[in-house]
């Protein structure tokens, strides 16, 4: 556990969600208290966790949702929100989801693409909203929602873990925090 709060270990963890030629500039360790994540593909089929390209696939929907909190790092590059899970965590698949693609865009599978990847990586201009609220103990509440549906409930704690793992904590919570207010306004 304790080495879930040292900024190298968070870097590393981002590292494999982040775009090409995106770079993190702040990143934290949060909880994410909930979360739902929707998406549609089309053209792949589905083997375990991953969809693999297939001529014979069909239109898979998938719904992937939380909530009960779990540890996860929280980074903003210029131009996206990075999400990655310091420890394995368990999500609870629905398969076949009533999901309207008028609102979820289509995805065709090209090559394989891991379940377990869905929700770490948005634009900045895809969140539809963001509200920010005090929390306890000097913590901020932030519930994002994002053009496609997709909802992320989190906790942003005051303070980056015991020890001098992470020692931006502050600035950077600060920086995350302002760039998702931005977002409103």
């Amino acid at each position: 556990m304790s080495g879930i709060f040292d900024e190298t270990n968070m870097m590393r963890a981002l590292k494999p969600y982040l775009p090409e030629g995106e770079s993190t500039k702040a990143g934290i360790h949060a909880c994410a208290n909930e979360s739902h994540i929707r998406r549609i593909f089309s053209g792949g089929i589905l083997v375990g966790n991953t969809l693999i390209p297939s001529e014979k696939g069909g239109m898979v929907r998938v719904s992937r949702s939380k909530v009960s909190t779990c540890d996860i790092y929280l980074g903003i590059t210029d131009h996206y929100l990075v999400m990655a899970e310091c420890e394995e965590c368990k999500h609870f698949y629905e398969y076949d989801a009533d999901i309207d693609p008028r609102v979820v865009p289509v995805t065709e599978v090209h090559s394989e693409i891991s379940l377990d990847e869905m929700g770490t990586c948005y634009r900045l201009d895809e969140i539809r909203h963001c509200e920010i609220k005090k929390g306890w103990m000097g913590s901020v509440k932030c519930s994002l929602t994002m053009k496609n549906g997709d909802f992320f409930r989190l906790m942003l704690p005051k303070l980056g873990g015991l020890g001098k793992g992470m020692p931006h904590h502050t600035q950077y919570r600060d920086e995350i925090i302002a760039c998702l207010s931005a977002v409103n306004t």
